[in-house]
């Protein structure tokens, strides 16, 4: 082989990148990339397709339409499908570990933080301005949501202000609303002419705020948070209004004080959003709790990509499947609207936290590359002066 062709052998390599490589940089995304699903999504597509060009921009592509088709949370999907594209099973699942390990670490440390000094005037301050804050980030979420998928159609408008007062009335999440949704406009735009551990772990591993919780309550954990993630399309915040619903309504294992910590943790901690579940499990059920919460969230989209993925591209184009999915985004939309009212009934209590919403809501709308993480932990500051000033 000639100078040249090893040269363009090498380069073509490096262009390709290493599964060691593409395992180091996810590591690292997950240890520092802020600023939610969209934004993860973004520092992919330039880190690895722009600049590093380890991926073809039509293979992220499709990794980003595969993620939108399957439930559960975008970026890690994203992800995982990029690892598979590199090796297959072995590389899709420990791209999905060292992409979620950071943030279930970072979780568990705040976690037992809560459960132990919860009580704390500071914490209860920070907490105070930091829900407060939560709430404009998942009213701009829904706004922004509303911007990429709603355009001018009224089929997606009228699902979204369907599941978005369902959503606000009820206070719960409706599964079989959502397939509905899908299945409506599939129909009409697809087919326009018709229509064991407790005796082996110690016990501090299963103890949340309630004490020590069973074998049971860890099933069920396990269970519902698998349901979550294998029923809820769109953003990682497209998952708060089906927590709330189980999470507070059904089950009663948090407050709404506490459901909205858990958010809260998820949005200044990086990595996936939906990673607020381990903070839920650990709360309910201790370290063997956030566990099985994390594990039942991302399993079903961890499946969802290895399993479809060698086939994808025969689909990825199926006119029905894409109308489902707009319906079921729409929905998810709508969800997302409704549990922002839901939960702001709760945290906007007096005038300083309406103050730190409107306030949070106006530094997002208008400074545009705003960090969410900062502005939200600027808002537990405000909250703990405002706690602090109040004691005195």
């Amino acid at each position: 082989m000639s100078d040249v062709a090893l040269s363009e052998a090498g380069e073509a390599q490096k262009q390709t990148g290493s599964l060691r490589d593409i395992v180091g940089y996810f590591l690292r995304l997950g240890t520092f990339g802020f600023g939610g699903p969209i934004a993860l999504a973004g520092y992919m597509q330039r880190d690895l397709v722009d600049r590093k060009r380890w991926i073809s921009k039509e293979d992220y592509l499709e990794g980003l339409a595969l993620a939108q088709l399957a439930p559960g949370p975008l970026a890690a999907q994203l992800a995982i499908y990029i690892g598979w594209l590199r090796a297959r099973v072995r590389g899709a699942t420990v791209v999905a570990a060292v992409f979620i390990l950071p943030s279930f670490l970072m979780v568990l440390v705040l976690s037992a933080l809560y459960v132990h000094f919860g009580g704390l005037s500071w914490m209860r301050g920070a907490f105070y301005g930091i829900g407060a804050a939560v709430i404009a980030v998942i009213a701009r979420s829904a706004v922004k949501l509303l911007r990429m998928t709603m355009r001018r159609d009224w089929l997606l408008w009228s699902v979204f202000a369907v599941n978005a007062a369902v959503t606000g009335w009820t206070e719960s999440e409706i599964v079989w609303l959502f397939l509905s949704s899908g299945v409506v406009v599939m129909a009409v735009r697809a087919f326009p002419a018709r229509g064991a551990a407790m005796a082996i772990a110690p016990v501090w591993l299963l103890n949340g705020l309630g004490g020590v919780a069973g074998l049971g309550t860890l099933a069920t954990l396990a269970l519902f948070f698998a349901e979550a993630g294998a029923f809820v399309f769109g953003s990682g915040l497209a998952i708060v209004p089906f927590l709330h619903g189980g999470v507070v309504e059904k089950y009663h294992w948090l407050t709404d004080r506490q459901f909205l910590d858990a958010v809260a943790v998820a949005m200044i901690t990086p990595g996936p959003v939906v990673i607020t579940v381990a903070f839920i499990g650990y709360l309910v059920a201790g370290p063997l709790g956030a566990a099985a919460a994390a594990l039942g969230v991302f399993l079903p989209c961890y499946l969802f990509v290895v399993i479809p993925a060698p086939f994808y591209r025969r689909i990825a184009g199926n006119r029905s499947i894409k109308a489902f999915v707009d319906g079921v985004t729409a929905a998810a939309t709508g969800a997302i609207a409704g549990a922002a009212f839901v939960l702001g009934r709760r945290a906007l209590v007096d005038v300083a936290t309406v103050f730190i919403f409107a306030a949070t809501l106006a530094v997002l709308a208008k400074v545009k590359k705003a960090p969410e993480p900062l502005v939200i932990l600027a808002a537990g500051v405000v909250g703990v002066l405002i706690e602090t000033s109040g004691a005195t």
